[in-house]
């Protein structure tokens, strides 16, 4: 299996119902998150909606990959896993550089603009300096396994941070015009769903594999940041067992079941959908290729976080028979 066709599929499983500048990189700023930092006391309903009206908050511009909203979000993010405990694990302390340079992409009504990774076909020597996107950046931590029979399988556990920035203003609910899209949705509660994972993963009995924790970039645009963690990977691609991403989960879905279930996608294609069902988890096949029910999130994180914990202790996912059809090398 080759390391892209075997990632595709995890990449793809999915709970369904900001980076630039010179700041991206600058060591985790403490008073970014002071004011949004929780204590044990606190609901977990009432740590998401903090970290959601921070991340989703008109200071970060929506997000956008290039632009200094997103270097914002992951010096919040980097934050946040420092002040869990939770290892540092990219390149540059919880950074892992994403290079990127902007070009002219195809498009349905013309070229729109947009990024691209360096490739055998993309030769970053030749694209002028001011194109290129030094400092976009996933974020990433890592929770060491603590059984060495499986210590070194890794769950990769992650949501995309970036949306889509500033772009044509629209009313709000009160007709005030508003051209921030703030992103709160997407993916902002997948990514603040993930933070809280990690945080209950760390403070809990250390789980048997590894956990990476992915908050990925330039997602927005063909998933770059994802494909940069491929090439890229924390734990090499043969040894991580399971890749769950969290997304839109703000909301609940009635083709999913409502409220506390969500839906994965790929579901049918390994055994992990019918190992978490038997595990008795409320997540269901995918039925269907802003404001947020904040009770709803913390239902599915509550089962995200079973779900993970069961992964990174329980038997390892395998793909069915044919569940590789249509995927990249499958």
């Amino acid at each position: 299996m080759s390391t892209l066709s075997r990632f595709a599929l995890l990449a793809g499983a999915a709970f369904v119902t900001a980076c630039s500048g010179a700041d991206a990189k600058d060591t985790p700023d403490s008073s970014v998150a002071a004011g949004v930092l929780a204590d044990a006391t606190q609901s977990r309903a009432a740590r998401l909606e903090t970290l959601l009206s921070t991340l989703a908050a008109d200071s970060m511009e929506g997000r956008a990959t290039g632009t200094p909203g997103t270097g914002r979000a992951a010096r919040f993010l980097a934050a946040e896993l420092e002040r869990y405990g939770i290892e540092a694990a990219g390149d540059d302390g919880y950074y892992q550089t994403v290079p990127l340079a902007r070009a002219a992409l195809p498009g349905p009504n013309g070229p729109r603009p947009g990024f691209v990774l360096p490739s055998e076909t993309v030769d970053f020597d030749t694209i002028p300096a001011d194109r290129i996107v030094s400092n976009e950046v996933n974020v990433i931590g890592i929770i060491r396994g603590s059984d060495p029979m499986v210590a070194d399988e890794a769950v990769v556990i992650g949501a995309h941070y970036d949306h889509v920035g500033i772009s044509t203003p629209v009313a709000d609910e009160n007709g005030v015009m508003d051209s921030i899209y703030n992103g709160a949705d997407d993916d902002g509660s997948g990514t603040v769903a993930i933070l809280e994972i990690a945080r209950e993963l760390a403070e809990g009995t250390p789980p048997r594999r590894t956990v990476v924790i992915l908050l990925s970039t330039a997602e927005e645009f063909g998933l770059l940041g994802t494909f940069w963690y491929i090439e890229n990977p924390v734990v090499p691609l043969d040894q991580t067992v399971a890749n769950l991403q969290v997304e839109m989960i703000g909301r609940p879905d009635d083709v999913a079941g409502g409220f506390g279930r969500g839906w994965l996608t790929g579901y049918e294609r390994t055994t992990m959908g019918d190992q978490l069902a038997a595990a008795g988890s409320p997540i269901v096949p995918d039925p269907r290729p802003d404001k947020v029910d904040f009770a709803h999130m913390t239902a599915l994180v509550d089962a995200a976080v079973e779900a993970v914990r069961f992964l990174a202790d329980g038997p390892t996912p395998e793909w069915k028979e044919g569940g590789r059809a249509g995927l990249p090398g499958g």
